[in-house]
């Protein structure tokens, strides 16, 4: 038996959500051509990928090492089907400004993209915080931004969304909200809460907070994303984050699950920001329609 991208696309998105069905929304399928699908995956590559449990799908050790190379073949399937035609025409010096969250959790894989596809651009990375990075587009000291533009309010920046990213309550595996029908911030006032920091977190995950008379009730607060991960696993509390950054698993090894909160919470958009009515250097145009083809905005 053959294997297909299907197959291989199929078992990501199972394994990212944890659940067949949570798969099957995500993707718009139904869940047999889900359920069908991994199994005919399992058959082929002759080893069990999931452990079904009463609380959804876990990752075997033969599961978690196909997946890594299951990201490593769509990788190499989407750079192949978004050739870029003008590559080697383009040159220059491009430096781009970025946040913490973005250049931990979103730009490493673009970057190396774009080096590759613009070898003619020299693209120099600057993390700093919104500030920082907004004081310096304003001042020409960078081209262009990748950040977290739903953090943005100065008027004198455009910005351009990439992707937004639903923000979800992160919970340990078995964890009694899991059993419940329609979980609400009502309900996570009543837990232990990780509050992170880091690019304005705090102040964002505030802002939707005292829209209802509920109030989290923080036991920590830390600038540390990983270690969010680890407490929320660890039973310590839990938090709300953003799939972006979400992974299943701990450094530990144990699986942090999600819930989608009953509340209209705002999502977090990631995109480019520059000077308003600045002057597109062709590196500048060069990464813009980069990102334009990789999220599907019309140019």
């Amino acid at each position: 038996m053959s294997l297909s991208l299907r197959q291989i696309r199929y078992f990501v998105a199972t394994a990212e959500a944890g659940q067949v069905s949570q798969a099957a929304v995500n993707l718009s399928i139904s869940q047999s051509a889900v359920t069908t699908a991994i199994k005919d995956l399992e058959e082929t590559v002759g080893a069990g990928l999931f452990e079904r449990t009463p609380h959804g799908m876990e990752l075997t050790s033969a599961g978690r090492r196909f997946l890594s190379q299951a990201y490593e073949i769509l990788q190499k399937v989407d750079e192949a089907t978004q050739l870029n035609l003008v590559t080697d025409e383009v040159k220059g010096t491009l430096s781009i400004a970025t946040t913490y969250t973005v250049i931990g959790y979103f730009l490493p894989f673009h970057i190396e993209r774009m080096k590759r596809q613009f070898p003619g651009i020299d693209i120099q990375l600057f993390e700093l915080n919104r500030e920082s990075v907004e004081e310096g587009l304003l001042t020409n000291r960078y081209d262009i931004a990748v950040m977290l533009t739903s953090n943005i309010l100065n008027p004198e920046l455009t910005t351009e969304k990439l992707l937004s990213s639903q923000r979800r309550l992160w919970v340990p595996a078995r964890h009694p909200l899991l059993a419940q029908h329609g979980v609400g911030l009502k309900e996570v006032a009543e837990e232990d809460y990780i509050m992170l920091t880091v690019d304005e977190a705090s102040h964002s995950s505030l802002k939707y907070w005292s829209q209802t008379p509920y109030l989290p009730r923080i036991s920590l607060r830390t600038s540390s994303v990983e270690a969010v991960r680890s407490l929320v696993a660890n039973r310590q509390g839990v938090a709300i984050l953003s799939d972006m950054v979400h992974r299943p698993w701990s450094l530990e090894g144990r699986r942090i699950e999600t819930i989608a909160l009953t509340e209209p919470i705002p999502s977090m958009d990631v995109g480019l920001a520059w000077r308003r009515n600045a002057e597109f250097t062709p590196a500048m145009e060069a990464v813009r329609s980069y990102f334009r083809r990789s999220f599907s905005i019309p140019e």
